[in-house]
């Protein structure tokens, strides 16, 4: 035997597990197998873990007598005779077949399907299922219908003679490729038929008993092939036993990966304790520029508690837009400062970071600490004194954007880590901040507040504290969308607000105009606001300015100078203007739904009434006003956080940035969030039962990677 023979011989446990590679499937050669690979498919488990898009029943068989047009349906018959015509129409052709069965006779037609015409003969018992048409003249016909040969060399499943596309439930799966879903059909039936008897079940024994799930092996079957009595609505719903055992088992073992890595976490120690005392309490009281909410007090005692632990916090911090998180992780930068800690602050924009720079720099001015600030914009000297700064412990606090994890930035003790809208790094980003210090407290925060289902996930590692109350005397922002053709409406209150001596913000998607995109620019609208609102100074700010530029304009708005500010989205985060009480979105269906939250969380920071205006142009998508109406309908970022997860889905919720979702495969974050609550429940209960170690030590390592655990241990 030549050694290419060799090699392209199956290994001995082909086709004998979930591990069989699918190459060596039958009907599956070389092409088909890289189609398979390249839509991430390369074993048995990925096959049969890719679930039918749908079902359709096609249980009920019908007479030809009972066929009627526009109903789909399933009929069985014999071939009387089939055809191959031409059509006027170059290229086009027609296979016509005459069937019959006990009722009569009746007509199916496929387009442009010659080959058919070798896969029919005379005598052949058929089974057919589509919608009936009518057409004059031809009378009643199935067109396209989908086609099955029953008895000698068709593609029944083998044991009861029932076929795989009709005279049953029958799944409906998404194109891979070239591989049409009547193929794939037939590739998951032979990869079920392949699966031993005693397939190995990694749910433990107590959860498939009092969950009343069925074994493994049956699960796979009878989510790809439901059992004769398996109600359609449950199926296209993924709510039948077979589909929830799926799911659960998916979402209980990601859950049960981050048990372990949380409870491998609390086995890790830092080289440093932290005390409260009294002097430190005095300390925090002195910088403390008003009293707490109850929810911010609630949160800080959270976090305090866990910075006193033996081991390292990792806590997220949400909140929403104007809840107060900042003070609260400069009082937890306190408690670490006071014990001799350096705390590192990151920001995702620079324009952010100036702000948290330019608000604790004065809180902190009569304090001992240093604040540093750091960003890839500056100066090479700065750079260089802040850089030694820090690594000889003289600066305390550094705030920066992600300049701060690059490889030169060194800490003498960085014990504190703060991430602020922390959804716009990637997570080997954070971990690249930790790892600047020995084993240092995280906490992250975001103003963007996170749908339970992602919490429970791309989280689900971290302890969450959330702040939901606002401070006292801020009322609700009144929001409404607006036509382009009641601009002058709008700038009418603008006018109004300007007289009154208060501020207001135009926000563009755009720096400059574009020839390829009609949306007005920023920079381009400066000049005619400017003599819209004759007697105010209208000033421009947007992220391609030095820092110096930006800081200059942010102070002159800050003070009152400017009336107008006309931005781009680099005022979304950290912008805290009090007396802006007006703001106005140029193009509002352009921008996502929690950019508008986010925008419109600029304004009402002080004791005021506050407005939001979303200018929006015709005609307006179904998507875009369903976005524009929820941000109009509600100024609950929870409410708005949960209905943007289910217009856009997890992962354009998060960023693409984001890597910490889980990569599922038969679960859905929107749909299953009741049995992501169930998963967590046993998964904790399995720890507390001691099974969890042999379960995990049985997972192989791209079920690890997969849920990105690949740490546990």
């Amino acid at each position: 035997m030549r050694p290419s023979e060799v090699s392209a011989q199956p290994p001995a446990s082909a086709g004998s597990d979930l591990r069989a590679e699918l190459r060596f499937l039958k009907g599956v050669g070389p092409r088909r197998a890289a189609e398979l690979e390249r839509a991430g498919m390369r074993t048995s488990d990925d096959l049969l873990h890719r679930l039918p898009i749908r079902y359709e029943d096609r249980s009920r068989l019908v007479r030809s007598s009972e066929l009627r047009p526009g109903e789909a349906a399933a009929i069985r018959g014999e071939v009387v005779s089939t055809g191959l015509r031409q059509t006027r129409r170059r290229g086009f052709s027609l296979f016509e077949m005459l069937l019959r069965d006990d009722a009569g006779t009746f007509r199916a037609v496929w387009m442009n399907q010659p080959y058919l015409k070798t896969a029919f003969s005379p005598g052949q018992r058929v089974l057919l299922y589509g919608t009936p048409e009518w057409r004059d003249p031809g009378g009643l016909r199935l067109s396209n219908p989908q086609h099955e040969l029953l008895g000698d060399g068709g593609e029944g499943d083998g044991k009861t003679g029932q076929g795989l596309h009709g005279a049953r439930v029958v799944p409906v799966y998404e194109r891979i490729g070239s591989l049409t879903t009547r193929q794939l059909r037939g590739l998951v039936h032979r990869a079920l038929e392949q699966l031993p008897v005693d397939l190995d079940d990694p749910l433990p024994e107590g959860l498939l008993a009092r969950r009343r799930l069925p074994g493994r092996r049956r699960a796979l079957r009878e989510a790809h092939f439901p059992a004769a009595d398996a109600p359609l609505s449950l199926l296209n719903r993924f709510r039948s036993p077979a589909q929830v055992r799926l799911i659960l088992e998916e979402l209980f073992l990601f859950r049960l990966g981050l048990e372990a890595r949380g409870r491998a976490r609390t086995r890790e120690r830092k080289p440093h304790a932290v005390r409260v005392d009294d002097r430190i309490r005095r300390s925090a009281l002195a910088v403390l520029p008003f009293r707490l909410t109850p929810g911010q007090k609630d949160a800080l005692r959270t976090i305090v508690d866990d910075l006193r632990r033996p081991h390292p916090m990792n806590r997220l911090l949400q909140g929403d837009v104007g809840c107060g998180k900042t003070i609260v992780a400069l009082m937890a930068a306190l408690v670490a400062l006071e014990n001799g800690l350096q705390v590192a602050f990151m920001a995702p924009t620079e324009l952010l970071a100036e702000q948290h720079y330019l608000t604790l720099r004065p809180l902190l001015a009569r304090s001992p600490f240093r604040v540093v600030s750091l960003t890839g914009s500056q100066g090479a000297r700065a750079r260089r004194d802040t850089l030694a700064a820090l690594a000889q412990g003289e600066a305390h606090l550094a705030v920066g954007t992600h300049a701060l994890v690059q490889p030169s930035v060194a800490f003498r003790e960085l014990g504190l880590a703060i991430i602020d809208e922390q959804h716009r790094f990637g997570v080997r980003q954070r971990a690249t901040l930790r790892e600047k210090g020995r084993r240092p407290d995280v906490l992250v925060m975001t103003a963007t507040p996170i749908p339970r289902s992602l919490a429970l996930t791309a989280y689900g590692d971290l302890d969450v504290s959330v702040i939901r109350d606002r401070p006292p005397g801020r009322t609700p922002v009144d929001t409404r969308m607006e036509p382009e053709s009641r601009r002058d409406a709008v700038h009418a209150l603008v006018e109004r607000e300007l007289r009154l001596g208060r501020q207001a913000y135009v926000v563009y998607p755009l720096v400059e105009e574009s020839d390829k995109v009609d949306l007005k620019a920023a920079a381009v609208m400066v000049g005619a606001l400017a003599r819209r609102f004759p007697g105010h100074a209208v000033d421009l700010l947007h992220g391609r300015m030095k820092p110096e530029e930006r800081e200059a304009v942010m102070a002159r708005f800050a003070a009152g100078a400017v009336g107008v500010l006309v931005a781009t989205t680099v005022i979304e985060v950290g912008v805290d203007v009090p007396g802006a009480s007006v703001m106005v979105v140029e193009h509002a269906e352009r921008f996502g739904l929690a950019q508008l939250h986010q925008l419109r969380g600029r304004v009402g920071r002080g004791p005021g009434r506050a407005w939001c205006r979303l200018l929006y142009q015709e005609p307006l998508s179904d998507v875009g006003r369903a976005r524009l109406e929820a941000v109009a309908g509600t100024t609950d970022g929870f409410e708005l956080a949960e209905h943007d997860l289910r217009l856009r889905g997890p992962g354009e919720v998060l960023g693409t940035r984001q890597s910490g979702l889980p990569t599922l495969r038969v679960a859905d974050l929107v749909r299953d969030q009741d049995l992501m609550e169930v998963a967590r429940d046993e998964a904790a209960r399995t720890m507390r039962e001691g099974v969890a170690g042999d379960l995990l030590a049985r997972l192989d390592a791209g079920w690890m990677e997969r849920f990105g655990l690949a740490g546990v241990g």
